[in-house]
């Protein structure tokens, strides 16, 4: 390092004579914080009034100057947008012209004393102070988007970020290391006796300088500056600074080099490793010391300033720079003066020297009709570029038409909605057979460039009564549930599609899920409700609610980028995605396996999804090897580069698979025995592989997409054995040799999941191709089918496996073990757990520290063994929900209005009631929901939910996670039950439930009435067959059950004796004389009636 340092610049910061402190309080106008720019050669200072200004270059010629803030300045960030400041209890952001982006003022901010950068990179800072609270705010939407509770018995004074963690010192004289992702405290270094004044981190090493306690309570500087290593947590060798160290700084280039800094102006350079060897440096300064200092990020400039708002910078003078790679600093345009024109000059045109301000027309001033609109000018080529031009030769048409045709077909290749279901009805239309017509001639006029309907992406139309109203029958005349799409994250859809179809993984997951399994966070238990609602559905649509719920509150997925919510619209790139989701919902689920295993027959889920391996590391210089012990769930796809020059054979895929499997890489990294970072070779040997071959294609390269689009690439199945610790893979004719052997065992392709992507579109969507029969090898339907969302339909094989077409990308891969036992398993059945059922939960899931409040009585009383559940049971059921976002609606410039869509609702309430025996109509299930989002609306009027009843440590309600009171629904389901209730059809949708049509019984459809739309409330229901007035003050759901179970029974009276019809018919003629509404006075209702006659 350049020891040849010395005054280069002096500044002298002017206050702001408008500034209230100034003639009230001058001495505490001052420099309060001074940062160098990372991006160019500036210099920003920030002051008690709230002013921030910046000069360039070593000069230090004032470039802006603004107003962020109405106190002191306290931090100063920057990225490649512009600057961020910090105050006690605003935050602002401009960019570097001083033009405001953001002024954040929130009531969260309290005491904020300093900031640093969080895990997403420079969109995103951590703001702490004296509070008990951090912020997490969002530099792109200017807003706070999390809020994380802090310790009341310390305070934060500054914070630095390093490599894994967050510092903040603290007024205790500790330093807290925090994780990036979740802010909690990892570790708690203990530093020094009184409050920390500053820290710096480099690398893996920590600088700390702070206070010693003297007598009455005076702080004193502490003269050594504590050093720390973050990988191991422990001290090293403090440095010695007898001045006392105000301010410490690493060298930017030199990890082993610390800048020391005293109150006075003294600093040194030490070598942490030799603090003998210091160099000293004294600044002049005013008294009261320095206030604030910076080190360039070059590490050659230092920023000093003290107290009478002064500002030094210290350096070489002949190698001084503020930033390594510094952009250029954009300066005002000065305006060109007008240039002088003679009198007698009779060809320089007058029009060069501008127009004055004027207010009366001109006499030069065309009248309207002569002025006619021809457009904007083509802009003028820059001469530079029209210098360099040279004449080429033919240049293509980019276009796939010529010059002087049109697209006829182009406009035609979308999938044209259908009518709503209320309009169906109303024109007593039907669908069957327009979208085969469709599809039928769409194969037989597209063109090859372009994407077949089917598999374009689809958009669900909204009327006014909502997602219900779509006709998802016109895009599914097969028996297999598709998924629906106005769900947060739904590019999942295909590879749960993908997992469902694979029937070892389906089997693992219905197993585990009907085991005792209670974790909320659990994707396996979440995939098994999934599929079995798939399967019970039978081709209606379904949709992937509770576990997309489930997935996005892991901690991991946003670091990883696995949620919508967190890619910009436009740049989405679904392939890279789902890739990256497959690997972890398999690393997922083989955990949640693990933390509760059934006990069962099938194989675990590390032996049929894991690879067991292990890989030998040696170093190239020593010959050294270690190894270790792997499990692997994915198989990523590496491509070997064709060069022009060798003209080598074309690779199968079993080839490609082989060398991916057991790829050996050169990478640098430390050698024990060389005590150095050397070259290792990691090469893997495999002990096992699994039943469940999963493989990411990694198809996003031009040379990757070139082995695809050889016709046949990919086979249907492939033959795979373990040799000596060495992975093996053959197929097509090797195959069938091999195996008649048995040397190889047959594994066969289940299906993939394709990235459909146009050339002229930026996004792109998911769609998967399966092999359906592999699950059910009797049969002799078609096989391979495409599931594009909620459409599904067949496609021949050769279509499915094509992928010549530029459009289509294979992403996620799944091969099976060739066996004709791998079906579709119904063995959970058998052992299912119903414990749940007769236990109570309501009071297992409060946390130990939540108050005691006075619990209202239970109206329910749980089942008992002997009550047990069996086929054909009856239940009556009623749920209440809440809204937990509000509908999306487009105005539109006609006046209209759109649903982009549909509000979301939440299951609040679900209770279940004995539907015969002795205790008919006693609840044994009433359930609230404990809620984790944002509750929009309560609906009370509807629900009868209050605002805290949802809320652990607020309610006196039975609370229950949702997956607890789901779970005892599934059980109900499972066991045979039939449910009894009003209008259950809306309840199952939001609760994410598909029940069977025979083990239904609703109200709503029992008495329709004929050739009539209409939809009887089971108020109105009520009032005229049971002569009950309910619902008076608001809904409750136990009130509702019991009711519906009544109605049941009053039908079952109704059809015994013959009458139903005339029952019918009287309800009818009396709803019409009353508006179908019930009275303020209660009257006999016709039920009575027609049981009396």
């Amino acid at each position: 390092m350049d020891l040849d340092w010395r005054e280069v610049q002096r500044l002298h910061v002017a206050p702001s004579l408008h500034h209230p402190s100034i003639t009230a309080t001058p001495h505490l106008h001052n420099v309060t914080s001074v940062a160098f720019d990372t991006n160019q050669e500036l210099l920003w200072v920030g002051t008690h009034e709230g002013r921030i200004s910046s000069y360039c270059g070593t000069e230090l010629q004032k470039y802006t100057a603004y107003r962020g803030h109405n106190d002191a300045v306290r931090q100063i960030q920057f990225n490649d947008r512009g600057i961020i400041s910090l105050s006690k209890n605003s935050v602002h952001f401009s960019n570097r012209r001083g033009l405001c982006q953001f002024d954040l003022k929130d009531s969260k901010m309290k005491d904020l004393t300093g900031m640093t950068f969080g895990n997403r990179g420079t969109s995103e800072i951590i703001a702490g102070g004296l509070q008990e609270n951090l912020l997490r705010i969002n530099l792109d939407r200017g807003t706070v988007v999390n809020e994380v509770p802090w310790s009341r018995d310390e305070k934060i004074l500054v914070m630095k970020r390093a490599q894994r963690f967050i510092c903040c010192g603290t007024d205790k004289g500790s330093v807290s290391l925090l994780d990036m992702s979740s802010l909690q405290c990892i570790k708690k270094l203990p530093a020094h006796l009184g409050p920390i004044a500053d820290i710096d981190t480099q690398n893996n090493v920590l600088l700390t300088c702070g206070y010693s306690p003297r007598p009455h309570n005076l702080g004193h500087l502490d003269p050594l500056v504590q050093v720390f290593d973050l990988r191991t947590y422990r001290p090293l060798p403090p440095i010695p600074f007898h001045s006392g160290a105000k301010f410490v700084r690493m060298h930017p280039k030199m990890a082993n080099t610390a800048i020391v800094i005293a109150q006075s102006g003294q600093f040194h350079m030490v070598d942490i490793a030799n603090p003998a060897a210091a160099t000293l440096f004294h600044a002049q300064l005013s008294y009261l010391g320095v206030n604030a200092i910076d080190l360039a990020p070059s590490g050659d400039a230092l920023a000093l300033a003290d107290a009478e708002s002064t500002v030094q910078v210290w350096g070489n003078p002949e190698k001084i720079r503020f930033s390594e790679f510094a952009a250029p600093v954009e300066w005002q345009d000065i305006p060109a003066p007008h240039p002088t024109i003679d009198i007698n000059d009779m060809n320089t045109p007058l029009n060069t020297i501008g127009m004055p301000y004027y207010r009366e027309t001109l006499l030069s001033a065309w009248p309207s009709h002569m002025v006619f609109n021809v457009g904007r000018p083509p802009a003028k080529i820059d001469p530079d570029i029209l210098s360099t031009i040279k004449p080429g030769g033919y240049v293509p048409f980019p276009k796939r038409t010529r010059r002087y045709q049109i697209d006829a077909s182009g406009g035609n290749n979308k999938l044209t909605a259908p009518q709503f279901l209320s309009e169906k009805k109303k024109n007593e239309q039907r669908a069957s057979g327009d979208f085969d017509a469709e599809f039928s001639e769409d194969r037989s006029t597209r063109r090859l460039f372009d994407i077949p309907k089917m598999y374009r992406k689809l958009e669900i139309k909204y009327s006014k009564f909502g997602v219900d109203d779509f006709d998802f029958e016109f895009f599914n005349k097969t028996k297999y549930s598709g998924l629906e799409t106005h769900i947060t994250n739904s590019y999942s859809n295909s590879l749960l599609q993908l997992y469902k179809y694979t029937a070892l993984f389906r089997n693992l997951a219905l197993e585990h899920t009907a085991t005792a399994c209670l974790q909320e966070a659990c994707l396996m238990c979440q995939l098994g409700f999934l599929f079995d609602m798939m399967e019970k559905a039978e081709g209606s649509n379904c949709q992937a609610t509770n576990f997309l719920k489930t997935f996005s509150q892991l901690p991991n997925v946003h670091t990883l980028g696995l949620l919508e919510e967190d890619v910009a619209p436009g740049n989405q790139s679904f392939a890279r995605m789902i890739e990256t989701l497959n690997k972890f919902l398999l690393e997922k689920v083989s955990s949640d396996y693990k933390m509760f295993q059934a006990s069962t027959s099938l194989p675990g889920v590390e032996e049929a999804l894991g690879t067991s391996s292990t890989t030998h590391i040696r170093c190239v210089s020593c010959g050294t090897e270690t190894s270790r012990k792997n499990m692997t769930f994915t198989t990523d796809f590496y491509y070997n580069k064709r060069t022009p020059q060798k003209k080598t054979p074309a690779q199968e895929f079993s080839n490609i698979l082989k060398q991916s499997v057991g790829r050996e890489n050169q990478t640098r990294g430390w050698c024990d025995k060389c005590h150095r970072y050397q070259s290792l070779v990691a090469r893997k040997s495999v002990q096992r592989i699994p039943k469940v071959l999963m493989i990411n294609a990694n198809a996003n390269s031009f040379e990757s997409k070139s082995f695809w689009a050889k016709p046949g690439w990919l086979p249907t199945e492939v033959g795979i054995s373990i040799e000596g610790g060495q992975f093996m893979c053959i197929q097509g004719d090797k195959l069938n040799n091999a195996a008649n052997a048995g040397k190889y065992t047959v594994y066969e392709l289940v299906g993939f999941v394709a990235e459909i992507k146009d050339d002229d579109e930026r996004n792109s969507h998911l769609v998967s191709f399966i092999d359906v029969n592999k699950s059910k090898p009797d049969t002799t339907e078609p096989g391979w089918h495409v599931f594009n969302d909620f459409l599904v339909n067949s496609v021949p094989a050769t279509e499915a496996l094509d992928f010549i077409p530029t459009w289509k990308t294979p992403t996620v891969l799944c091969f099976q073990v060739k066996s004709p036992t791998n079906t579709f398993s119904t063995d959970w059945r058998q052992h299912l757990d119903t414990s749940i059922l007769y236990t109570d939960h309501s009071d297992s899931h409060r946390p130990p520290y939540s108050p005691v409040l006075p619990q209202s009585p239970k109206p329910y009383q749980i089942l008992t063994p002997d009550e047990a559940p069996h086929r054909g049971t009856l239940v009556a059921l009623d749920a209440e929900f809440v809204t937990l976002h509000a509908e999306e609606v487009e105005a539109r410039a006609d006046g209209t209005r759109a649903t982009i869509r549909p509000a979301r609702q939440g299951l609040a309430r679900v209770s279940v009631l004995r539907g015969e025996g002795e205790l008919e109509g006693l609840p044994f299930i009433d359930d609230y929901i404990i809620t984790r989002d944002t509750v929009v609306d309560y609906l009370t009027d509807y629900s009868g939910i209050h605002p805290g009843d949802l809320e652990v440590g607020r309610s006196t309600k039975a609370l229950v996670p949702l997956k607890v009171a789901y779970k005892k629904l599934w059980i109900l389901l499972n066991l045979g039950c039939i449910f009894v209730g009003h209008g259950l059809v809306k309840d199952f949708r939001t609760i994410n439930i598909h029940i069977p049509q025979p083990q239904v019984v609703d109200t709503v459809l029992l008495f329709t009435l004929k050739n009539s739309f209409r939809k009887l409330s089971l108020r109105f229901l009520a009032y005229m067959l049971l002569n009950e007035k309910i619902q008076t003050m608001s809904h409750d759901s136990i009130e509702d059950a019991r009711t519906a179970l009544k109605l049941y029974r009053k039908w079952l009276e109704y059809t015994d004796a013959g009458v139903l019809e005339q029952v019918l018919s009287d309800i009818n003629m009396r709803g019409r004389e009353m508006g179908f509404k019930v009275p303020t006075a209660l009257c006999a209702g016709v039920g009575g009636k027609a049981v009396e006659g």
